[in-house]
């Protein structure tokens, strides 16, 4: 089985950027802003009600307090502050996951988040802090062999590991910077051709041409990728076409 997740709700007041009606009606599993690096409490209820009437799962993106960076720039926050911004952003979807009659099912960070936390053990220690202080012991999406999902399986969380279906790899199995060249991958083809070697093969053609091992439980397409719903869409057909069990993991 493989879990096909999406960033959702990444809209605030009349601007929208992700398509989340499409992209609900193919992932099983919606990550969605909470406010910090997109999202407000009417997107964010929107968002959990039709994912609730679809059945898909709704996990808290967390990120740093970075709205005007979209949650894409380096920030030095100390682990305190952060474990407790941490909680607050799932704390507020939570209100509206079970308004909605769901729950908030799993936690994902966002953007710069994400990637400190591959290597940083503070910033790592700090989110899954911030998910204990927010009560309930929820799965925490990561990078394989990151110190995310290490930090996560210390506390006894449920660690996820999960990859990238349009983004590129280094040959060190992390994502490629954002700043560089080719480092999202807009080919719908490929990116459909990487989502069967993830589910499959467990494996992605890094940058430099090597095969590099991707055990992954849940893939991303994201939401603000051009076309991202369609592309979503190819994904998902092509993935149960070859045998693979689509399902959401939480």
């Amino acid at each position: 089985m493989i879990d096909l997740n999406a960033d959702l709700g990444e809209g605030f007041g009349r601007w929208t950027l992700t398509d989340d009606d499409a992209l609900l009606s193919v992932v099983t599993s919606a990550n969605v802003a909470c406010g910090f690096h997109a999202g407000d409490p009417s997107v964010m209820r929107r968002v959990c009600d039709l994912a609730a009437a679809r059945g898909v799962r709704i996990g808290a993106q967390v990120s740093y307090r970075d709205l005007a960076g979209f949650g894409r720039r380096a920030m030095d926050v100390p682990s305190d502050e952060l474990a407790a911004e941490v909680a607050y952003q799932i704390g507020a979807l939570r209100v509206f996951a079970e308004a909605a009659g769901a729950e908030v099912a799993f936690v994902k960070p966002h953007g710069a988040l994400y990637n400190r936390t591959v290597h940083d053990a503070e910033q790592a220690g700090a989110v899954v802090a911030g998910v204990g202080l927010a009560g309930g012991a929820l799965p925490v999406l990561g990078l394989p062999g990151s110190r995310l999902l290490a930090a996560a399986a210390d506390a006894g969380l449920t660690g996820v590991p999960e990859a990238f279906a349009d983004r590129a790899y280094t040959a060190r199995g992390t994502l490629v910077p954002r700043r560089e060249p080719g480092s999202v991958v807009t080919d719908g083809d490929a990116v459909v051709r990487r989502a069967l070697a993830f589910a499959l093969e467990g494996s992605v053609e890094a940058v430099d041409g090597t095969a590099v091992a991707v055990a992954a439980r849940s893939l991303c397409v994201h939401g603000d990728t051009p076309d991202a719903a369609r592309i979503a869409a190819r994904v998902r057909e092509a993935l149960e076409a070859a045998g693979a069990d689509v399902g959401a993991f939480a």
